[in-house]
């Protein structure tokens, strides 16, 4: 089993656009791509988390997904970047809290991670969950996982409990250096 870098897709890799639906909208935040090409050179695996209620709530299909996500990767790779696997949740919330499990897989649960760490031999006990709001937090918390708070998208106006964070940072190249920096510890 190995470490790994989960991170949230929305506010965290790409920039914050509310239901995202159109591959034009796909926007890498500046840093981001080198920042996750610099953790795969150093043997991180990197895997995207990701809530999609856009899809339940009948605004975007699987395929139109895979689409966003072509377009995420294909900005990636312009910085020598890609991921190692991309994992979604489809539901729409039931309930506005953010810290409210309503399904193992909808972050804050920690389904989307366990099942990553499964299918691709990962350790959450020594892998990092890197996003930018609470239920980002809470599901690397629940998985057994350090955290990191970025201050890009939601993370500007975090007002949650801290206990759920272990440390708050500008964004992906600043996450980036903590998690290469304390590695396994």
């Amino acid at each position: 089993m190995r470490p790994a870098a989960f991170l949230d897709r929305d506010g965290t890799v790409i920039e914050l656009v509310h239901h995202l639906n159109d591959p034009a909208d796909v926007r890498l935040i500046d840093g981001a791509g080198a920042a996750i090409a610099r953790l795969r050179s150093k043997g991180w695996p990197v895997v995207i988390i990701t809530n999609q209620s856009v899809i339940g709530r009948g605004k975007l299909t699987e395929a139109g997904l895979g689409e966003v996500h072509a377009e995420m990767r294909t900005q990636l790779a312009q910085h020598g970047a890609d991921v190692d696997g991309i994992y979604f949740c489809p539901l729409a919330p039931g309930v506005k809290d953010p810290t409210v499990i309503e399904d193992q897989m909808r972050k804050p649960g920690p389904g989307m991670l366990e099942q990553a760490a499964a299918e691709m031999d990962l350790d959450l006990e020594v892998s990092w969950m890197v996003g930018d709001a609470v239920s980002d937090m809470l599901a690397g918390r629940n998985a057994g996982c350090r955290t990191i708070l970025v201050r890009t998208g939601y993370g500007a106006q975090f007002a949650h409990d801290r206990a759920c964070i272990d440390h708050t940072v500008a964004d992906m190249s600043e996450a980036t250096e903590i998690i290469l920096n304390e590695g396994l510890r």
